[in-house]
């Protein structure tokens, strides 16, 4: 088991990665940026970040340091919530099913 601080050193890394990310998009989408840095960023992209893959990542991460119960406890919340879409509470409860059962029922 890992403890804190390499925890956060992982998130911190990821979280730059996905900086960086979104920097080099915004590089391609900005008329100002010339065609040689936008072929940088594309270089970047492809070769040492691999596009979305900082994103997935850290949300990879961010999903196993969740708690099923307090997962559990917000898609029960969101079922009843008269601000929550019926597609919203659809989801939920389809989330909800693919937990499973929860260490109460």
């Amino acid at each position: 088991m890992s403890n804190s601080r390499e925890d956060n050193e992982v998130n911190v890394s990821g979280e730059e990665k996905v900086n960086a990310m979104r920097g080099y998009k915004a590089a391609l989408k900005n008329p100002k940026v010339s065609p040689e840095g936008k072929q940088h960023a594309r270089d970047v992209l492809d070769n040492e970040i691999h596009w979305d893959q900082p994103r997935q990542e850290l949300y990879g991460i961010r999903q196993q340091n969740k708690e099923p119960n307090r997962v559990a406890g917000g898609l029960k919340a969101a079922q009843v919530n008269p601000r929550v879409t019926d597609r919203g509470k659809k989801g939920a409860s389809e989330k909800l099913d693919q937990m499973g059962p929860g260490p109460q029922e």
